[in-house]
């Protein structure tokens, strides 16, 4: 009996101890399981599938633009027809983020290593900015990592930096776009005849400019042949001025003398030397009188040869101005119209290299007002491209990455100035652009660049965490497209509506050099 009170209490006790152990062994698990399973950002980060590479099932053409989509961390490639090629990225990470907005690819380097981050390998590197934005190959752990340029697979980065050229379209936008077909009156519409006799155009005018500087550099000589020949006048006839006044001061004491002379061999006397001072006073006024003569006569040259190198120069420069449309018609042309500044600016490449290394040249000879209806209402950031030709002139798509208005929309609250359209509306073509934003153009946009403008309400950590772009050398701008960059990206008089905005929204005043990141 009382052996069995004492198993019944054992087995009792027993029983009490096997739920404990579950539970502990469950609390263990569940330890172990919390120390596994990623933090909730890490989760948000891989929530979404992680987006793969593709190639379109098709031959594919010359790519005209890449949008980067910073939501879905993936890129798309585009030709005329639709898109080519896509892959996952990684872009800026928190505090660093890629900045949403319009680009264009402005240097491309095979093997690139940074000078800011450690040496750190940048292979097949793509620049977007000149303070060190690019595509690049790079790590890819499946969400933002990035110090603020957009990784691509190495494999992917490798095959796209050959498909590419300078100039491309880059749009990285906060969300997912693409392209869609538009039709509207405000796109630029070719004329075939005009298209057609560019390279005739182009060839005769840069004769013709060639022809006007060397009639210029040729006057230019002979107004400073001229001017050399005036120089010495002045010390010249001053010295004969000075002789002419000897020589009066002698006639005048001969004449005295002359006067006051009481005997007959006196009188002789100073009648000899009267005469002989004379004679002399005679001949330095018309040393004199010619040396004016001559002295007005090469004035007049100096002056006249003046004239006419200026002439020389404003023909040259007109002759240079000309030349340069006409060179430049042959080449896609980009503009950009900020409701911040209520300018339009055209951009074109000369593909002149940057004489301070690194880029090309972008011809910058265009900024004028623009029309804008409702200024104070924001019209969002929309970017037109011309894909291909078509029977009407040009087939046109539109990408809206910040949507106050609809790409429409915002069409129809533009007029473009009809001496900017007369002058490059007629020629034209595919992989031109229009770009209608709320926001100025960035400080990084520079005589290197093709536009930079950033959405301004977008995280920018891996922007303006960077040095800005110091001030670069400005020629005088009457060199033309080949020698001229323009001034209006570093005025010298005070500051800009536009750069106080820009200092106010916390964007780098002034567009690191191009070796210094």
């Amino acid at each position: 009996m009382g052996h069995g009170v004492t198993k019944e209490r054992t087995t009792g006790r027993h029983a009490l101890a096997r739920p404990r152990a579950k539970i502990a062994a469950l609390a263990a698990l569940s330890a172990i399981l919390t120390l596994m399973v990623p933090s909730g950002d890490a989760l948000a980060k891989r929530a979404k599938p992680a987006p793969v590479e593709a190639t379109a099932p098709r031959v594919a053409g010359e790519p005209i633009m890449a949008i980067v989509s910073i939501a879905s961390q993936q890129v798309t490639l585009y030709d005329a027809e639709g898109w080519i090629l896509r892959a996952p990225v990684s872009t800026g990470t928190s505090g660093r983020e890629t900045p949403a907005g319009v680009f264009a690819i402005l240097e491309k380097r095979k093997d690139h290593r940074s000078s800011m981050y450690d040496d750190a390998w940048m292979p097949n590197m793509q620049r977007i900015t000149w303070n060190g934005i690019a595509m690049h190959g790079g790590p890819l752990p499946g969400y933002a990592a990035s110090h603020g340029c957009v990784r691509l697979p190495y494999g992917f980065a490798e095959k796209l930096f050959d498909k590419t050229r300078i100039g491309m379209r880059v749009i990285v936008s906060p969300n997912d776009a693409e392209p869609v077909a538009i039709d509207h009156p405000a796109l630029l519409k070719p004329d075939p005849a005009a298209i057609a006799t560019i390279p005739a155009r182009a060839d005769t005018l840069t004769r013709e400019a060639e022809e006007a500087a060397k009639v210029a550099d040729e006057a230019k000589k002979a107004a400073k042949a001229a001017a050399r020949d005036v120089a010495p006048l002045k010390s010249s006839l001053r010295a004969l001025e000075r002789a002419k006044s000897r020589a009066d001061a002698e006639l005048a004491r001969a004449d005295r003398v002359l006067a006051k002379a009481s005997t007959d061999e006196a009188k002789a006397r100073a009648e000899a030397a009267q005469q002989s001072a004379a004679q002399r006073a005679g001949e330095a006024a018309a040393k004199l009188a010619a040396a004016n003569a001559d002295a007005e006569a090469k004035r007049a040259l100096a002056e006249a040869t003046k004239e006419a190198a200026k002439a020389a120069e404003a023909k040259k420069s007109e002759a240079a101005k000309l030349a340069s449309d006409a060179r430049l018609a042959g080449e896609p042309v980009s503009i950009y119209i900020s409701r911040a500044t209520n300018k339009l600016y055209v951009r074109r490449n000369t593909h002149k290299p940057a004489p301070d290394g690194g880029g090309e040249v972008f011809d910058a000879t265009i900024e004028v007002p623009v029309t804008i209806r409702d200024p104070d209402r924001p019209i969002g950031t929309h970017v037109f491209t011309a894909m291909a030709k078509s029977d009407a002139g040009l087939r046109w798509s539109a990408v809206t990455i910040d949507g106050a208005d609809d790409a429409k929309a915002a069409l129809d609250r533009i007029t473009m100035p009809p001496e900017v359209l007369a002058r490059i509306g007629p020629t034209a073509l595919p992989r031109s652009s229009i770009v209608i934003s709320d926001e100025p153009l960035s400080a990084e946009t520079n005589y290197r660049t093709e536009f930079v403008a950033v959405l301004s309400h977008q995280p920018q950590g891996g922007f303006i965490t960077r040095k800005p772009t110091p001030n670069v050398m400005v020629a005088d701008g009457d060199e033309s497209w080949d020698g001229g960059f323009g001034s209006f990206f570093f005025p010298s008089g005070p500051e800009s509506r536009e750069l106080r905005q820009r200092r106010s929204r916390g964007y780098p005043a002034q567009p690191l050099p191009w070796q210094a990141w």
